[in-house]
């Protein structure tokens, strides 16, 4: 006969579950109401139609990976933001990754941006190629929407809220896994560079105790294959 605590359940890691379970139910709701063709634009800035739907997309992300879970911490958790890396951490080592944009970010990225596979995935809006009238809100929403929310609930929400649970390194696994999945439909060496990219980016955050310097880093590999992609055309 199974004893009854044979799930080995805990009142006491009820936060833990849910946040476990917040990778898989917000990534398939994003996934199946959040992509293009799969809900109707509800902020129409009249720019071009995949414009339109790219950046309605950003701010459905946002509302799923940062308002969701940070509604969640404060309410639920009663807890502070900057326990889940949102405020500034270690500024002096934070500062001194930042160097790897110009030294590693900016020369792989240009290389990247030259493969095939990447320049016809990227930028999500097509019509950039051919008309950069509306680029700087297209970024800004891109940074602000997607890349924030991004961080914030992979190395933020997932990492900074299971580490002590499951140990640091675990926790990096486990943040690591959700967002490779997030990849799949994306060029084969996207999804593999996300792995890594996952693992490194969560020592980081862990490292510095911030999810803002890991978000630079990764908003200015977007932004930057973006740009060199529609001006290398």
């Amino acid at each position: 006969m199974l004893k009854k605590d044979y799930l080995g359940f805990s009142k006491k890691d009820f936060h833990i579950y849910i946040i476990l379970l917040s990778a898989p139910v917000l990534l398939t709701i994003y996934r199946y109401h959040g992509y293009p063709g799969t809900f109707n634009p509800f902020l129409d800035l009249g720019y071009a139609t995949d414009q339109t739907v790219s950046i309605n997309q950003f701010i459905i992300f946002f509302l799923l990976m940062f308002i969701v879970p940070v509604l969640y911490i404060k309410i639920a958790m009663k807890k502070r933001l900057s326990e889940f890396g949102f405020g500034l951490g270690d500024t002096g080592f934070g500062v001194k990754t930042l160097i790897l944009i110009p030294l590693i970010v900016v020369p792989a990225i240009y290389f990247a941006a030259n493969m095939p596979d990447v320049r016809s995935e990227y930028p999500l809006a097509k019509s950039l190629i051919q008309d950069q009238s509306h680029l700087l809100v297209y970024e800004l929403a891109y940074v602000i929407f997607y890349y924030i929310a991004w961080e914030f609930f992979f190395r933020g929400f997932l990492l900074f809220g299971l580490k002590n649970k499951f140990g640091a390194f675990n926790a990096i696994l486990i943040q690591t896994i959700s967002s490779c999945l997030v990849h799949i439909g994306k060029p084969e060496g996207e999804i593999i560079g996300s792995i890594i990219v996952g693992i490194i980016f969560g020592i980081i955050a862990l490292r510095t105790k911030s999810i803002w310097y890991v978000f630079l880093l990764h908003a200015a590999i977007g932004v930057l294959t973006d740009l060199f992609i529609i001006y290398n055309n």
